[in-house]
């Protein structure tokens, strides 16, 4: 076949020569049988996320490469597991792929997989390969966690207060510089970049699990409640409070921001794209106030306590200036797969 490599087809080389290419990103032991072994640690639970993502909805060429978006997609899988407090074990890929896709394509979009998986020696093991009329990526992320170090939605406690790990709004603003560069014109070379970054390559924070369970294992009866923040950091809250039955206090003023926007944003704009903007991929956690400062400490820069858990059921965004009202939170603020 003498077609141009980077214009060859994947119906020119149908699934079996596709999967052949593509096995080269997973490890050859684990590669050939109907179905991936992993071998789990004695008395851990196997945790299983899976997410979903597709061409023009989560992904698009105008602002992520094929390289982008296979770091993307890993991320979101591993963030979800760290937001259960497991350590990952291994991946599953399935790709919906139209035959004329290019294999190039493909290719470096496993390449931008494998490139954040390594970070943390996570195996790609497995997945499939169907046509469709639209790319679809389908990953399922295997992990392991201690029964007693889980992190769960429904275990929020009244004055538990609400821990951040990182700072939000970072990468709505680094969508929009993508789609519209002209707004980013007086911001500093580094900031714009770092922006875009928080888009384009998010990283999950495994690395928080560890402290945890070095402070769980000090105080065994201390509980964490969380989740990540992919679908905004108001959603968090507000689904970690419908779990636990609880309600929650926000302070507006304590949220941590991207430097960038000081000099750039209103503090209107900070705090929606900071509540509503969604794939910062920090978590969100809940835990008593003592081993919280414990965390913000070791964390460090960006990590924040932004308000407390209370009884009820009803979450305020609460405002340092005395003349703005207060603000009860609700889910249909936030992106809906189905909304209107």
């Amino acid at each position: 076949m003498n077609k141009d490599l980077s214009s060859l087809r994947i119906r020119d080389i149908g699934e079996q020569g596709l999967l052949e290419r593509l096995q080269r990103f997973c490890p050859p032991d684990v590669i050939g049988d109907d179905a991936a072994v992993l071998e789990t640690l004695p008395n851990q639970s196997l945790i299983v996320t899976t997410d979903m993502l597709v061409d023009g909805v989560h992904f698009s060429d105008v602002t992520t490469s094929p390289e982008d978006a296979g770091w993307r997609a890993a991320a979101a899988n591993l963030s979800d597991l760290a937001a259960m407090g497991a350590n990952p074990v291994g991946i599953t890929v399935g790709l919906g792929l139209p035959g004329d896709v290019t294999v190039s394509w493909v290719e470096r979009l496993y390449t931008g997989m494998t490139e954040c998986l390594q970070k943390y020696n996570v195996p790609i093991v497995g997945g499939d390969i169907v046509r469709s009329p639209i790319t679809t990526l389908a990953i399922t992320a295997f992990g392991q966690a201690h029964p007693n170090f889980m992190i769960r939605r429904s275990t929020a406690q009244p004055e538990d207060v609400i821990v951040v790990t990182g700072t939000h709004g970072g990468s709505h603003v680094g969508l929009e510089l993508l789609l519209h560069p002209k707004i980013g014109q007086h911001l500093k070379t580094e900031e714009k970049a770092a922006l875009i970054t928080a888009h384009q390559r998010p990283k999950p924070r495994l690395d928080i699990i560890p402290i945890l369970q070095k402070i769980r294992e000090s105080q065994p009866q201390v509980t964490v409640a969380g989740m990540d923040s992919s679908d905004g950091l108001a959603d968090a809250v507000l689904q970690i409070c419908r779990a636990s039955h609880v309600g929650a206090i926000i302070e507006s003023h304590k949220i941590p921001l991207p430097s960038a926007f000081q000099e750039w944003l209103t503090p209107e704009k900070s705090l929606e794209y900071a509540l509503y903007g969604g794939e910062d991929f920090e978590l969100v956690l809940c835990l008593p106030l003592e081993p919280a400062l414990k965390l913000v400490q070791q964390l460090g820069t960006g990590a924040a306590i932004i308000g407390k858990i209370t009884p009820g059921s009803t979450v305020i965004l609460q405002y340092q200036q005395a003349e703005i009202p207060d603000q009860v939170l609700s889910l249909s603020q936030g992106f809906q797969h189905f909304g209107q």
